[in-house]
């Protein structure tokens, strides 16, 4: 999971030059803090969800109502991919009051398909909250029993196994043309308008193999209606404890996909009123109720993180599809 990534920079933090580091300190105390920031929140804070669940925004937001007293109201835009909700909030004032949901279609909408917004001008990341793995799910009819032996199957059977997605440029489309790069396999893709029908199709036998978010994956294996095969994290999730990573399971380094979920603000939001919010976001994930909420939600909780850090993993997401991108050809229909 993002344990390890989170750790390794603050690592790097933790190692850099004293003087740097004291430059940095003495810099932040002498900025000036708006009146704003000091009484931050002052009103209704709206979080705005585009694609996907809403869960880890209600529940952060429940955590600020119960601190600050001021209601949180959860606002879904689930339309255009997630470009209304981001160009909404880019739109925003920029004091803290209106928030982003963001999600991993989002640093994926910045490569396949930009929009009117720019993921990493228009916004300022606040936290990065909880991920969840996809895992690799096949029809029982499908002759393997691990990752290792899918690979090997669909070397065999090029072109001649579908695998659905729930849509084109979804995380699982992704996740289905990485693992057709990394393995060197060529499956046929089958996109659906949203998660529902790719997995009433694939219960079905209709598509072969896809890649199901944990909390709708494990339900699946449990009724013996799929099989699992691997997580897609980069490490063992408690999600789905028996299934190996598809990096281990299949020999393939550094396969990584997940979807998650964390906090963005308009970009010229006060240092200090996305820093309470971080603050506060940090807070409640290191409460062990709230942690136990998330991973009934099917989410694993985000690892202590900085706005900073947040921003790296971003800008990493991204580099990340742009790459696929270039070596895969892929486009949005």
């Amino acid at each position: 999971m993002l344990t390890v990534r989170w750790q390794r920079i603050v690592l790097e933090v933790a190692v850099a030059p004293a003087a740097a580091v004291g430059v940095a300190v003495l810099g932040a105390l002498a900025a000036p803090v708006p009146v704003s920031a000091q009484e931050f929140p002052q009103k209704p804070i709206r979080i705005v969800v585009g694609p996907g669940p809403d869960v880890v925004g209600r529940l952060l937001g429940a955590q600020f109502t119960e601190t600050w007293g001021q209601q949180t109201v959860i606002d879904p835009r689930p339309g255009g991919g997630g470009v209304i909700a981001a160009e909404l909030v880019a739109k925003a004032p920029a004091d803290g009051h209106t928030l982003l949901l963001g999600s991993a279609a989002y640093t994926i909408n910045a490569v396949l398909q930009p929009g009117s917004t720019d993921l990493m001008r228009d916004f300022t990341p606040v936290a990065f909250a909880a991920s969840s793995p996809f895992v690799l799910l096949v029809h029982p009819s499908l002759p393997v029993k691990s990752a290792a032996e899918f690979v090997a199957l669909a070397r065999k059977r090029p072109g001649q196994i579908n695998y659905a997605s729930s849509g084109n440029g979804t995380p699982p489309h992704l996740a289905g043309e990485l693992f057709k790069s990394s393995a060197k396999i060529d499956l046929v893709h089958v996109p659906y308008k949203s998660a529902g029908p790719a997995i009433i199709d694939a219960v079905a036998g209709h598509v072969q193999m896809m890649f199901g978010i944990a909390s709708v994956a494990v339900p699946q294996m449990q009724g013996g209606k799929l099989r699992g095969l691997a997580v897609t994290s980069r490490e063992r999730s408690r999600l789905a404890p028996e299934l190996p990573t598809l990096a281990e399971a299949a020999g393939l380094p550094g396969f990584e996909v997940i979807g998650w979920n964390g906090l963005l603000a308009p970009a010229a939001t006060p240092r200090a009123v996305v820093g309470r919010l971080n603050a506060e976001s940090m807070r409640a994930l290191a409460k062990p109720e709230f942690q136990a909420k998330l991973i009934a939600a099917g989410y694993e909780p985000g690892a202590p993180n900085t706005p900073e850090q947040f921003v790296e993993y971003m800008r990493g997401e991204i580099a990340r599809w742009t790459k696929l991108v270039k070596e895969t050809g892929m486009k949005v229909d």
